[in-house]
């Protein structure tokens, strides 16, 4: 048994996907297998119904490289930060498995290996990306990254979705975030860019493989919550 820790660990939550799990895996595996890199897929679950949590176990029984955690109940932010935490390799890339970009992951290996950030965001709103979700969740990220840059000061175009960072330079940032579910990841980013880490934003082209698993329209009452949580913690408490 190889016990030498991966270069890079892919971190997917993952939630009612049986529809799309097997063949967005293994389409990953070979992507990642082109690069030459060591590398493991953690597939996070979180609260599915349907066959995603047996799909995931059979992926981790086909390919030695794919683990399947699971916490067992709805929570896009908990799920992302269980991988983390789990994840094993030198860089950690956050992932999307309804989303598609084909070179994200060489493109961050690359910045992150020549030592020119600790934080790699792959952007949707960026000068040269190519946002091809229907327009009203392109419209979604415009106006949350709107209120992120009024409320918190975030000073980048996007902060969810596809990004990769240095695991043991961004692992304190992601013990400090107080929010779950869908504000996780902008927390995260925000906290980060507030904490001096070096980050670079690249385009990126994205492409739904699916219909959203979750209503758009029922997931914003949850995240004007916690936008005012994140604003509380950020601005007010300052922890």
């Amino acid at each position: 048994m190889n016990d030498t820790p991966p270069e890079i660990s892919i971190v997917i939550p993952i939630y009612n996907e049986e529809a799309i799990l097997f063949a967005a895996v293994a389409e990953l595996h070979e992507r990642l297998r082109d690069l030459g890199v060591s590398y493991e897929i953690l597939l996070c679950e979180n609260g599915s119904r349907d066959r995603t949590v047996q799909i995931a176990a059979d992926l981790g029984r086909r390919y030695p490289e794919v683990r399947h955690l699971s916490i067992g109940e709805p929570n896009y932010g908990r799920a992302l930060r269980m991988g983390m935490f789990e994840a094993k390799g030198r860089f950690v890339m956050c992932d999307e498995i309804d989303l598609g970009d084909v070179d994200f992951h060489g493109r961050a290996l690359e910045i992150l290996r020549n030592n020119e950030a600790d934080l790699v965001v792959g952007s949707k709103a960026i000068s040269g990306a190519r946002d091809e979700r229907p327009w009203l969740r392109h419209l979604a990220t415009l106006v949350l990254n709107l209120l992120l840059r009024i409320l918190l000061g975030f000073r980048g175009t996007d902060t969810h979705g596809l990004k990769s960072f240095r695991r043991e330079a961004l692992l304190p940032t992601a013990k400090r975030c107080r929010v779950e579910k869908d504000l996780f990841a902008s927390e995260f980013v925000i906290r980060a860019q507030r904490d001096g880490v070096r980050i670079v934003e690249i385009p990126v082209r994205v492409i739904e493989k699916r219909r959203p698993s979750v209503n758009l329209l029922r997931r914003v009452p949850n995240v004007l919550k916690n936008l005012v949580r994140l604003f509380i913690a950020i601005r007010l408490r300052k922890n």
